[in-house]
């Protein structure tokens, strides 16, 4: 079942956070991870407007997801942004039945 990576992104410092752009593409490549959107325009409709970048990424599962953010390869990517450059919140939900 597919699983969506959900991010938001508040940047501090564009040029650092840039170094962390620049190389997460090819990761998710890796893992299999086709995005969906990356930036673009948007509207808050509830909740807090502290962010300004919001990201959606697709992987066929789960566990594809999780491995990919756990990888060593994105965690030193990362860093770039951990060290100050942004404020992120990420979440990883599976697809299902919007039914139920």
């Amino acid at each position: 079942m597919a699983a969506y990576w959900i991010a938001r992104a508040h940047i501090v410092d564009a040029t650092e956070y840039k170094k962390y752009t620049d190389l997460v593409p090819e990761i998710l490549k890796k893992f299999n991870g086709k995005v969906l959107a990356r930036g673009g325009r948007f509207q808050t409709l509830e909740g807090p407007e502290e962010f300004e970048r919001h990201i959606v990424v697709e992987f066929p599962t789960l566990e594809e997801a999780v491995a990919c953010h756990q990888s060593p390869e994105y965690q030193k990517a990362s860093a770039f942004r951990r060290g100050g450059a942004g404020i992120n919140e990420l979440v990883i939900v599976e697809g299902g039945d919007a039914t139920k």
